[in-house]
């Protein structure tokens, strides 16, 4: 009963990530939906900059907070360790539904590009941005990135293996190509508004900040192998010249780490 209430579990908040990163790219890329990024009528300038910026920070403090191994200790002598990630899954896309709705428009344009051309290649880059947001989940493990493995494996009384260093595919020419993505998405607009700005720059230095952390986490992990790979690929540009030549090592090899 508990494995069939976890998969239950995991599948509604599989569901509500689902629905909020597909309206998240509505809202950001100005598509049909309720209300998107400069929709809407504007209140006092100071007021919608002051709102915004604390949606803003208020995702960026719950998404880091929950995602970090110290809070994950404590979390889970709450929380089900099969369902950890389905609820911090749970929460993040509360506090992205939180945004979109209060989000207050901020319409002065900054920059407009009205050349055709132009238009279809950031609108090209925008879709880009997001498939390889999508590919990059996948490339390392889309449903235990979301929670859906763990439940699963609760429910046929498996155990999850323990984290696995790999670095599939992009992961070889940088090394956080799901971050890139997002990049790309949030700036790539042929109407550049205050708000929209407002929005690309803070969520470009959370991301830089988020990096760190997690990069942090992954040395904590994994050691001098990470430290290896980071020297070898660069974090969010690809360059050539640093492509990585990483292989996969042997157990034994892991244990001398």
């Amino acid at each position: 009963m508990g494995g069939l209430v976890s998969v239950l579990y995991g599948s509604v908040a599989y569901t509500l990530f689902l629905g909020t990163i597909l309206y998240a790219i509505a809202f950001v890329g100005g598509l049909p939906v309720p209300k998107t990024i400069d929709s809407g009528a504007p209140g006092p300038l100071p007021l919608a900059l002051i709102v915004n910026t604390a949606l803003l920070g208020l995702f960026a403090v719950q998404h880091s907070v929950m995602a970090r191994p110290a809070f994950k200790r404590w979390w889970k002598a709450i929380v089900p360790d099969s369902v950890e990630r389905s609820t911090y899954v749970i929460f993040s896309s509360l506090a992205l539904v939180l945004l979109f709705w209060q989000w207050q428009p901020m319409p002065q344009p900054i920059w407009s590009v009205t050349d055709p051309t132009g238009v279809v290649i950031l609108r090209v880059v925008f879709w880009a941005g997001w498939a390889l947001v999508f590919l990059s989940t996948f490339l390392i493990n889309h449903f235990e990135l979301f929670g859906l493995r763990q439940v699963w494996c609760r429910l046929t009384g498996k155990t999850l293996p323990p984290p696995a260093f790999r670095t599939p595919s992009l992961y070889r020419h940088v090394r956080h190509p799901l971050y890139l993505g997002f990049l790309l998405a949030f700036w790539s607009t042929p109407v550049m508004t205050m708000g929209h700005l407002l929005f690309a720059a803070a969520t470009t230095g959370y991301i830089l900040i988020a990096i760190q952390l997690e990069e942090r986490d992954l040395i904590a992990i994994f050691g001098d192998r990470y430290r290896r790979y980071r020297e070898q690929v660069s974090m969010l540009i690809p360059l050539p010249w640093r492509r990585a030549r990483i292989q996969e090592i042997s157990a034994a090899e892991v244990d001398k780490l």
